[in-house]
């Protein structure tokens, strides 16, 4: 990406029912739809790296990323995650960020359970969602995504690993482990799944998937692209991971922007 100059995002906050979310924007062509982007179990903007930039220099859009309550420099939280945490983010997260920068509508980019959370805000919120773009997305709770998330916690117990994940998260880094192992773990949310949900979406989707995903396997994109309510499109990725933006950057950067470009 080295012939774009590089653009410095700006920060902002944005007023949740949970206290204030902290995020940054890289500014693009306001006449283009901005992407707002929705970060996995662990993820903050700063684990985005520079991926946010890359992605405003590649497509010439407006790219929003933020800290979902509890996480990064939003603020810290204690209490249990409801089970309803994906769908809850529409408006404890999404809309808020929106009315803090003034956007109207917006094109949803998730991560991991960020894809999750940004398909379940496009069947609530209606036209504010003009598409939809997911990277190793998560639609159900699949026995694969348990035994990956079981074998992160064994990680996780080892000396040091807390604290690790603390430089991203500083005091909230237990609970943020906490909100993501205990909560996919718990009995009573085995049965949650987005059979239901998919249906209202009437917008474009784009589902991009490792086929080495270790966190899920491609019944995940084979579920939305066949029950989305618009048109949808599955993009399984030979020898990618959980990880699509960082292992196959370009291609990843290339796909957002002909998605978004063929929006609007």
């Amino acid at each position: 990406m080295s012939e774009f100059a590089a653009i410095t995002p700006t920060e902002f906050s944005a007023h949740s029912p949970h206290g204030l979310l902290y995020g940054q924007v890289w500014k693009g062509d306001e006449s283009k739809l901005p992407l707002l982007m929705l970060h996995d179990s662990l993820g903050a903007v700063s684990l985005w790296r520079d991926f946010p930039q890359q992605l405003a220099q590649a497509t010439g859009r407006t790219v929003v990323a933020y800290d979902r309550s509890g996480f990064g420099r939003s603020v810290v939280r204690r209490e249990p995650v409801a089970a309803s945490f994906i769908a809850d983010e529409a408006y404890e997260g999404i809309v808020p960020v929106m009315q803090a920068l003034g956007l109207e509508r917006v094109i949803l980019l998730g991560h991991s359970v960020g894809g999750g959370m940004s398909l379940a805000a496009a069947a609530a919120l209606g036209a504010q969602v003009a598409g939809v773009v997911t990277m190793a997305a998560q639609t159900f709770v699949e026995e694969r995504t348990l035994q990956g998330i079981r074998e992160a916690k064994l990680a996780f117990a080892q000396d040091g690993q807390v604290e690790r994940l603390a430089r991203y998260h500083g005091a909230r880094a237990r609970w943020v482990l906490d909100a993501w192992i205990e909560t996919w773990m718990a009995p009573d949310y085995a049965d949650w799944s987005l059979e239901t949900v998919l249906p209202r979406i009437k917008v474009p989707v784009l589902a991009m998937h490792g086929q080495n995903d270790e966190f899920g396997s491609e019944q995940h994109p084979q579920m939305i692209a066949a029950l989305s309510g618009g048109e949808a499109r599955m993009l399984m990725m030979e020898g990618i991971g959980h990880m699509p933006h960082r292992e196959a950057t370009d291609q990843v950067l290339a796909e957002i922007g002909a998605f978004a470009d063929a929006i609007g």
